[in-house]
């Protein structure tokens, strides 16, 4: 089936290469931007399947299918996509989140038209052979089994189901043994036919590549989908907002130094400026040695190591933490403390100055994150699952935009010191 489109779409202006979204009759979707600069080409597919599309009894499957993608298909032997990858200088890799899972390429901008057709049929024509399925199962098991090693991982992933107790975003992205060892073959074909679909699917393509010669690119990798199927259907409600103090003791042996996370619900992607909001408050509370936190508690009053507040835009609600690694047994102090400035959030305006330096970090930061294509490949992919690509190029734009006074308002309205989930990690 050859793919049709509109040629002449309205492209998103960047400050510095216009951003082009194109749809294909079929629902894919193509973003691209030529860089010509550059030598090099990043193709990134990303897929809406993740932890959030998963039955919650097939838990893991999307990391686990992450997995046997690589396997190859009936045309492509397991190896031969990397030893083709690499024997042009090129490196590929994937991840699975939440929201999406993506399978992404860097490679010289001649070797793309020899690179690409095969990791779009490995995405797209995967076979999931049952010898194959149950060799990897047993790493997949054992990726799960050192997690809990992991102490930061182990420490998250307690906060999540803390804060979130319907929402899939509570649960691990590794999936859980028990569940694990109830997968099929089966299954798996039936839930890569069902979420690796062209409407499920975008292909971005960033660096040195013309737009037209994109889209014929796109069109003759991405025409070959498997037939569809159906998994059972996910069902879930929005998670209701905190309206008491959650607290969850987690203890874990060797632990060097006691900590103490808080953590807020904020919005998802809808509310974008509300997200961001957080994003500065984030800054304003522990981005540095004279933010309020580290200033009060580390510099001043030294009751502490360090804190520092962290930020998560998800699809259906972001994360809001505030992570404290505590010098002594003194958790109720620092958390009356925290409670404190978060009520100061709410009652006082930011300063003009605060406002400033903030604004100026973020677009900053901003700019240091969007130097190379692999960094824009993942930006523009990782906002078009949640929305819209073009959504990445208006963030400096909504920072300059803020007041003290909105700030005042979205902390009002997402941060709380009276109802937030905490989680208190001690050694045993």
């Amino acid at each position: 089936m050859i793919l049709s489109l509109d040629r002449n779409p309205k492209s998103q202006s960047s400050c510095r290469y216009d951003l082009d979204i194109i749809s294909f009759s079929n629902g894919l979707t193509l973003v691209h931007q030529e860089i010509p600069a550059s030598s090099v080409v990043v193709a990134d597919i990303w897929v809406n399947a993740g932890v959030t599309t998963e039955p919650e009894s097939w838990s893991g499957i999307s990391h686990f299918l992450e997995h046997m993608i690589f396997k190859g298909t009936k045309n492509i032997f397991p190896g031969e996509f990397d030893y083709i990858v690499e024997s042009t200088g090129g490196c590929a890799n994937a991840a699975t989140s939440y929201d999406y899972t993506h399978f992404f390429l860097t490679t010289a901008s001649q070797y793309l038209p020899e690179t690409l057709p095969y990791l779009a049929e490995i995405v797209l024509q995967a076979e999931i052979p049952d010898e194959d399925f149950y060799i990897e199962r047993d790493v997949v098991l054992e990726e799960i089994r050192s997690s809990y090693d992991d102490y930061d991982w182990m420490i998250m992933q307690g906060v999540a189901n803390t804060i979130y107790q319907h929402h899939p975003y509570r649960r691990s992205v590794l999936g859980e043994e028990p569940l694990l060892l109830q997968h099929t073959p089966n299954q798996m074909r039936c839930y890569h036919k069902t979420y690796y679909q062209p409407e499920n699917m975008t292909v971005v393509l960033v660096g040195n590549i013309e737009r037209e010669q994109a889209i014929t690119l796109v069109e003759n990798c991405f025409k070959d989908f498997t037939i569809r199927s159906e998994c059972p259907d996910v069902y879930f409600d929005s998670e209701p907002p905190i309206i008491d103090i959650r607290r969850k003791e987690l203890f874990l042996p060797r632990l060097e130094q006691p900590r103490l996370i808080m953590a807020w619900m904020g919005p998802g992607i809808e509310n974008l400026e509300g997200a961001i909001a957080l994003d500065m408050l984030s800054l304003i509370l522990s981005g540095g040695r004279t933010s309020r936190l580290v200033r009060k508690l580390r510099e001043e009053e030294h009751l502490l190591l360090d804190i520092s507040c962290d930020f998560s835009l998800q699809k259906h609600s972001s994360l809001f933490t505030i992570s404290a690694y505590l010098s002594s047994n003194n958790s109720e102090e620092i958390e009356n403390i925290i409670r404190n400035q978060i009520y100061k959030l709410q009652q006082e305006p930011v300063t003009a100055n605060e406002l400033k330096n903030c604004q100026r970090s973020l677009c900053h930061d901003y700019i240091f994150s969007t130097e190379t294509p692999e960094q824009l490949a993942g930006l523009y992919g990782y906002y078009q699952v949640l929305k819209r690509a073009n959504l990445a190029l208006k963030y400096p734009q909504i920072v300059k935009q803020f007041t003290p006074e909105k700030l005042q308002a979205y902390a009002s309205q997402y941060l709380s010191p009276e109802y937030y989930a905490i989680c208190e990690i001690k050694s045993c």
